[in-house]
């Protein structure tokens, strides 16, 4: 298996669930949020993806690999950060809200 399609399920079901939360209220604010936040983490990950992929410290198998490349981290390894960015606000808006006493 490739690791873009263990990957493809993770960003389809953050699309999903993000588009159903659209209906919440805030969407814009959450999505301009969320965006701040993609930036920020693919940054972070571009930085210290690159630093442990040059010191060794783990190797991707060639031809599990779509062989695009951010420097020496495939592109892959940007979809994590983007599904956490976008995935967890939409999550967290459509859970019911807590009723305080």
């Amino acid at each position: 298996m490739t690791y873009p399609l263990i990957v493809l399920p993770f960003v389809l079901l953050t699309a999903v669930v993000t588009a159903v939360s659209a209906r919440r209220p805030g969407f814009a604010r959450r999505m301009r949020a969320s965006v701040a936040t993609a930036v920020v983490l693919c940054a972070l990950t571009a930085v210290f993806d690159n630093v442990m992929i040059a010191l060794d410290l783990f190797t991707y198998p060639a031809e599990h690999l779509s062989g695009i490349r951010i420097g020496l981290a495939p592109i892959e390894d940007f979809s994590y950060p983007l599904c956490a960015a976008f995935g967890v606000p939409a999550v967290l808006s459509l859970l019911p809200t807590r009723k305080s006493e």
